[in-house]
């Protein structure tokens, strides 16, 4: 069935390119537009992702060298550096965010029943922010510090599958305490946080969604307990304390109770404070969901390492934004494809498979499933792994 078609064209089956149209149509992102359209724009920035390009430059050449071939890799427009520099400048970013959301919500239904490490039936979230750095002078735009630029990464992860379902863009300088006020809070749904996001203002909004938090406490935080419940100091749960805050300022914040565990971890040695309003759960469910988190971590120094964000093909904001979203789809439609064709390489070896045989014309369940767990854990032991 798939035979004469070529391992790109294979993959871009995957989209569901009439959801692209709309976004297109919803952003006029066709005005004015006699030959290279976002789709062309599209499949050149996925390709430059999925290849590890350095440079327009080196899309160019490279695509240029398959001429014959690009017509059914879906490409009609002509490639160039210049065309595909000024559409990354011009075209509005929030196509490309658009159409990612659209791959996102079909890959949270693929995962919805994916073990992520705590049997829970209840939805789980880890809200974190990673910091990319740039160059002041190049990316004015992107202010930071005086004479330092950067962005941030504000993402909602949903940790069954891994999966961002929101992503946040912004310069280094927004606190990433503000994007809590960005969230939609989904009832009965738990989000964990770092101390960074400790504000018992937001933390009661969450409260009142109703939605449920975790998140660590700081060293001077004040509080008068009220009463403990028992705890099972064999499994590290030092403490586990219904607790009122202390201070003006904070009970008029959080005027409710909070639950109050301390745990000890006994890997790294070193002694955790958590602070949730959900009462019910056990206390070491709640240490275990708060290790979780570390899934969030792992996805930020795993798009870092292995996709390209951190050197840019244009300066400007727009241009920035459309490389990072388009990234991201790609992340989201690997995970997709592993999930649909139940493959057993990691993600991060599909992506190493796919870089040097997308000119190829084989199936893509024979191109991908060809190499066995074994190779895969002694070639690439040493990297981060997601979907493993």
């Amino acid at each position: 069935m798939n035979f004469g078609k070529t391992i790109f064209a294979q993959l871009t089956d995957f989209l569901p390119v009439h959801g692209f149209r709309h976004c297109v149509e919803r952003y006029q992102g066709h005005y004015k537009i006699k030959s290279f359209t976002c789709w062309d724009q599209f499949l050149c920035m996925a390709f430059a992702q999925l290849t590890y390009r350095e440079s327009l430059r080196d899309i160019q050449a490279c695509l240029r060298g398959s001429q014959q071939k690009l017509y059914h890799m879906g490409f009609r427009g002509k490639v160039s550096r210049n065309t595909l520099a000024h559409a990354n400048q011009v075209r509005d970013w929030r196509i490309y965010g658009d159409f990612a959301q659209i791959l996102i919500a079909h890959a949270r239904r693929l995962y919805a029943h994916e073990d992520f490490g705590v049997e829970l039936e209840e939805a789980v979230y880890a809200f974190d922010a990673s910091t990319i750095d740039l160059c002041l002078s190049v990316f004015p735009w992107a202010k930071f510090r005086h004479r330092k630029g950067a962005i941030k990464l504000h993402t909602l992860m949903d940790l069954r599958g891994s999966i961002p379902t929101l992503i946040f863009i912004t310069h280094g300088k927004v606190h990433e305490i503000n994007l809590l006020d960005e969230l939609i809070f989904e009832p009965g749904a738990i989000y964990l946080f770092d101390r960074g996001y400790l504000d018992f203002a937001r933390l009661y909004n969450i409260h009142q969604s109703p939605a449920f938090f975790i998140i660590r406490a700081k060293r001077n935080f004040r509080f008068r307990r009220l009463f403990s419940q028992p705890a099972d100091k064999a499994k590290g749960i030092q403490a586990d304390q219904i607790i009122q805050l202390h201070g003006y300022y904070s009970r008029r914040d959080y005027p409710d109770r909070l639950r109050r565990i301390r745990y000890f971890d006994s890997e790294k040695q070193r002694r955790l404070v958590f602070l949730t309003n959900n009462f019910t759960l056990p206390a070491l469910t709640i240490a275990e969901l708060f290790r979780c988190r570390w899934k969030i971590e792992l996805f930020f120094k795993w798009i870092k390492q292995h996709l390209r964000i951190k050197a840019f093909y244009g300066t400007s904001e727009n241009a920035v934004k459309t490389q990072i979203w388009i990234a991201i789809t790609i992340y989201v439609l690997v995970a997709i494809i592993k999930k649909q064709l139940k493959l057993e390489p990691s993600l991060y070896s599909l992506l190493q498979i796919l870089s040097v045989t997308l000119f190829e014309k084989t199936p893509l369940f024979q191109v991908l499933s060809q190499t066995e767990p074994d190779e895969m854990e002694t070639d690439f032991s040493k990297q981060l792994k997601l979907f493993s």
